[in-house]
């Protein structure tokens, strides 16, 4: 697996999707764990394992399925990631953000991204949404940053801008939807760790202080090479555990997954209300 994504193996991952599927998807969705059962909505549905995409990263998550769904869903044909790679997997940052590049030659203009993560703020519980405004990317600040190495100038500058990641007008139709759906929300500052490892209390401590208000391990450095490469982006947090920031609770991934359970539900009423506005 070579570090650094070229031209030529996107647009062999854009050739071999187009042989199997004659839709024209508009909307990207990536869904985090527990978070998948959206795309079984989807109708008349093309599905598409990732392990018959060349160069496309394989999840070996449990709660990820690993594979596409392209089709229609009110009224707005998407393709849909149902489960998503992670850096801790073993994958360089750059796989990461390979399936974002494929979607933007496939013709996608906006990308809906969602996980599950614990909260930090402590108003946050178990089975909230949030709306994420802005992030923290400390894997990034550290130099594991997607767009490392050399730039894929058709898709966008050298140094990108990232002042407004996520798509103002977008959050503003989501806060209409989840208001007249009777959903309630917050709107936060996500963080993006490495992982495979849960934070210790002194992790979430340190990351309250400056300014997160859920983490997770995902999300952020697919959208950095989103926002490269010119899609509009929106995030949402599906709160899957409050924060350990005395040490008295033990996290697991199998918590994570019930808590989707919880959220899917409202994640899917307000996505299906996006996605008939559009």
């Amino acid at each position: 697996m070579s570090e650094f994504i070229t031209v030529e193996q996107i647009n062999a991952a854009v050739d071999a999707i187009h042989k199997r599927t004659k839709q024209s998807p508009q909307v990207g969705l990536i869904l985090g764990s527990g978070l998948g059962d959206l795309a079984e909505s989807v109708k008349p549905a093309d599905f598409i394992d990732y392990k018959d995409i060349p160069g496309w990263p394989v999840s070996t998550i449990q709660g990820h399925k690993g594979r596409l769904v392209i089709g229609d869903l009110e009224g707005t044909t998407v393709l849909i990631m149902q489960g998503r790679a992670h850096y801790y997997e073993g994958y360089p940052i750059s796989q990461i953000g390979f399936p974002i590049r494929v979607m933007k030659k496939l013709g996608i203009e906006k990308l809906i991204v969602t996980n599950a993560a614990g909260a930090i703020n402590p108003e946050y519980n178990p089975g909230d949404v949030m709306i994420i405004t802005d992030h923290l990317s400390l894997m990034a600040m550290g130099g594991e940053n997607p767009l490392r190495g050399p730039n894929l100038d058709e898709f966008g500058p050298r140094f990108p801008d990232m002042s407004r990641c996520y798509d103002e007008k977008l959050i503003e139709q989501t806060e209409a939807v989840s208001n007249a759906k009777s959903i309630s929300f917050h709107k936060g500052v996500y963080v993006c760790l490495a992982g495979p490892s849960f934070e210790t209390p002194a992790d979430l401590r340190f990351l309250r202080s400056i300014g997160a208000d859920a983490v997770g391990m995902s999300t952020v450095p697919e959208v950095i090479v989103a926002v490269h490469s010119g899609i509009q982006v929106l995030g949402f947090s599906g709160i899957s555990n409050k924060a350990n920031l005395d040490g008295s609770t033990v996290t697991t991934h199998e918590e994570v997954l019930q808590a989707g359970k919880a959220i899917a539900p409202k994640l899917e009423t307000i996505i299906r209300g996006l996605l008939a506005k559009m």
